[in-house]
């Protein structure tokens, strides 16, 4: 696949990523900006973007290297759903899930399917700053149809 016929998507997504409202909830708290900028730890390792569009919904972006099996550029957009868990005394917690697309930029062959990540978002009390775990099962579609997964740890700093 080329990078001449994936360009048009990932301008979309990144379209998509700065659409949101003026008036979305960045955090369940009211701390920070709607939108964070962050780095996840795992496979793959790189560059986190949320973008809040309320205190339920949001867009979330990575860029990051993988340094298992092949070395490859990683890139995906999520839109993520957020269900805030009650009885938590400090900070914020949800459960998110939701969709997206992943390619994957490695010779000889690039990767495209489709995420559907999974995972807990908290939000420190009186901070700035999100932690994240996520699982994310993948249906690739090129070169040929077949299974993957990606897992992440991660902190973003909200502006």
């Amino acid at each position: 696949m080329k990078f001449t016929k994936i360009l048009p998507m990932l301008i979309i997504l990144v379209g998509l990523l700065f659409m949101t409202p003026d008036t979305a909830k960045a955090q369940a708290n009211g701390q920070g900006g709607n939108f964070g900028l962050g780095i996840m730890l795992g496979e793959p390792t790189g560059i986190s973007i949320k973008s809040w569009n309320t205190s339920r919904s949001a867009f979330d972006l990575g860029a990051a290297w993988s340094f298992g099996r092949n070395d490859a550029l990683h890139i995906h957009g999520d839109y993520l759903l957020h269900s805030w868990l009650t009885g938590i005394e400090e900070g914020d917690l949800a459960f998110y899930y939701g969709v997206g697309a992943r390619l994957v930029l490695s010779d000889p062959d690039a990767r495209a399917g489709i995420r559907v990540p999974i995972g807990l978002n908290y939000i420190i009390p009186n901070s700035q700053v999100d932690l994240f775990v996520e699982a994310v099962p993948i249906l690739n579609f090129t070169p040929s149809t077949d299974f993957d997964g990606n897992g992440a740890l991660g902190i973003r700093y909200y502006f």
